[in-house]
């Protein structure tokens, strides 16, 4: 069915309306927002037999440097092949990545009520992973497995660059096919890039996220002092004693729809995405991997202009949040300068940051704020922050309009719908911002049959 614009162009906003995820401690989004609610932290402590199993070495656990902290995901060893109608040799040199991010986008599909083979419309798919981990620390090490399939299968397999379209291909996706690469930022530019495709007409649909998977997952890494890791294996974003991140594996996905196309439909409108944008620092920063006030503080800008919304209407901020020293401080400069155009009041939008609670995911970051924010809309609730003991001194919320959520609060309405935005920040300069909405109340169910079909 050709993608048809109608005469007004007015769609007022795209609509997410399926999700699905899969994060350390949460194989379900049920549980992820469980942990997030109750303040879990989901980065497991590794035991040296543990770190020895994994092919760490001796002498590297004896080393007073070295984090022996990981966050972990269940089940990357795991893969439904014969339900995507890909054989067992086939999938024996497949990525976990690409693996998981086909079961995930089909999930998110479903939960948006969709079977894609019987979808008449077009559905768009932008999305990207960080680099085969699987290639490196086990392929590469069986020349039998890769004698017996050959070069180019173990590289259709792993390079990143054929994970959409192997997503594309399995569930039959007719629309744009875009693989994404901004490091950090890949998931939510991918969000990005899916509305903008939706608003002009390229799509029916789409889906959009990312994935990060490194094998083995249960290995420490080695504290560098000024780097981004951090020094404890906590994340401790916008503390004091905030020292960097560490890195672990995820995998989500968003299904997105124009928001008048899904409430004619019926959908399962979870949130509406009022306004987008992307960009980069250019030069104006102190280095390469380093961020820019002036990029970050563009961005936020032109998403809210994009959303045509007052921040004084904005009440939670999902963080970028990677507790660098450096970072944190940056960030909430960035916006606090962009609000400031709009507003002079104080401590009036949480902030908080999903890091705190599963590391830093890498490709898979942006997606999984994004969730984040979607699910505290729906339960109207805002999760704690976590690990915050003493507020970051070279921050200064006191004079900003922001605040950090360091327990569970209700989401209080402030007579309008309840709006929050997320930023997700590349290493080497790629920003993205998102503004979001809660969704509009569902109509009243029309008068029915007494007996009904629960699917």
């Amino acid at each position: 069915m050709p993608v048809s614009k109608p005469a007004n162009g007015d769609v007022a906003g795209v609509a997410v309306i399926g999700m699905a995820g899969r994060f350390p401690g949460a194989a379900t989004l049920e549980q992820f927002w469980a942990n997030l609610r109750d303040g879990r932290e989901s980065i497991a402590r590794l035991s040296d037999e543990q770190l020895l199993a994994s092919g760490a070495r001796p002498a590297t656990l004896a080393n007073p440097l070295y984090v022996k902290a990981a966050p972990l995901l269940d089940g990357v060893d795991l893969f439904d092949a014969p339900f995507f109608g890909i054989n067992g040799r086939e999938a024996e040199i497949l990525d976990p990545q690409q693996r998981l991010f086909l079961e995930c986008a089909w999930s998110a599909l479903e939960s948006a009520g969709y079977v894609a083979e019987r979808y008449p419309g077009s559905i768009g798919l932008f999305a990207g992973a960080g680099p085969s981990a699987y290639l490196w620390s086990n392929l590469s090490r069986r020349p039998d497995v890769l004698d017996a399939h050959g070069s180019l299968p173990v590289l259709l397999g792993n390079e990143k660059d054929y994970l959409a379209s192997r997503t594309a291909f399995a569930l039959n996706l007719r629309g744009p096919c875009i693989g994404v690469q901004t490091a950090c930022s890949t998931s939510l530019v991918a969000v990005h890039l899916a509305c903008q495709a939706l608003l002009d007409y390229h799509c029916d649909m789409a889906l959009a996220g990312g994935v990060r998977i490194s094998v083995p997952q249960a290995l420490g890494y080695f504290y560098e002092e000024g780097g981004i890791l951090s020094p404890d294996g906590h994340c401790r974003t916008f503390d004091a004693r905030a020292g960097g991140t560490l890195f672990g594996s995820g995998v989500g996905a968003v299904v997105l729809k124009r928001l008048d196309e899904a409430l004619a439909d019926g959908d399962p409108v979870r949130a509406v995405i009022r306004g987008t944008a992307v960009n980069n620092d250019g030069s104006l920063r102190v280095g390469f991997s380093a961020p820019g006030v002036e990029g970050q503080m563009a961005v936020i800008a032109e998403a809210l202009s994009a959303a045509a919304v007052d921040p004084d209407t904005i009440s939670y901020v999902e963080a970028h949040g990677t507790a660098t020293p450096l970072g944190d401080p940056i960030e909430v400069e960035a916006l606090t300068r962009a609000y400031r155009s709009h507003t002079r009041r104080k401590g009036f939008c949480a902030l908080g940051s999903v890091k705190s609670n599963v590391g830093h995911l890498d490709t898979a970051a942006g997606v999984a704020g994004l969730i984040k924010t979607v699910l505290s809309l729906e339960h109207r609730q805002l999760p704690p922050s976590l690990h915050l003991e003493t507020p970051n001194p070279q921050i200064d919320f006191a004079g900003s309009p922001f605040y950090v959520n360091d327990r569970l609060r209700e989401w209080e309405g402030t007579g309008g719908p309840r709006r929050a935005a997320v930023s997700a920040f590349g290493m080497g300069g790629a920003n993205a911002h998102v503004v979001l909405e809660e969704a509009p109340a569902a109509p009243a169910p029309a008068p029915s049959r007494s007996w009904q079909v629960l699917a």
